[in-house]
């Protein structure tokens, strides 16, 4: 008699009592990821693996094609402002990798205020106030 109750206790245990189904009863599982997937750290490191190196190349060529910037002399007595490479892996939902993104980002917080620049402003407006001064006008 204990040795039966004790293989019922067991046997619910493994088992599931509810209907729900779950994934892994209909054999979908994510994908096993063997190798640890980060986000480079420097530019070094980027170019050291292939889909980085080729995703910075087309974006470098695109940028230099499209005249993005256009190269001038740096004023006397001042610095450039230096940038740095973002890095970021665009994932699907079950984890696989969908696209290699970077950007290159300046160092604005290097700038000093009134040596660099003088004032900073956002030209931003909401369309209700411009409705509400043009009535006010007419």
């Amino acid at each position: 008699m204990n040795n039966q109750l004790c293989r019922g206790f067991i046997s619910g245990v493994t088992g599931n009592t509810h209907g729900i189904t779950t994934r892994s009863k209909n054999g979908i599982f994510k994908p096993k990821v063997l190798i640890a997937t980060r986000e480079p750290d420097s530019v070094e490191e980027a170019l050291a693996t292939a889909p980085w190196k080729t995703v910075m190349q087309e974006e470098y060529r695109a940028l230099m094609n499209d005249q993005t910037w256009p190269l001038v002399p740096l004023p006397p007595g001042r610095q450039a402002i230096d940038c740095k490479w973002a890095f970021k892996m665009k994932e699907n939902s079950n984890g696989t990798i969908q696209k290699y993104k970077f950007r290159l980002v300046a160092k604005g917080f290097h700038q000093a205020a009134g040596f660099d620049f003088n004032e900073t402003f956002s030209p931003v407006i909401k369309p209700i106030t411009v409705r509400v001064v043009l009535t006010i006008v007419v």
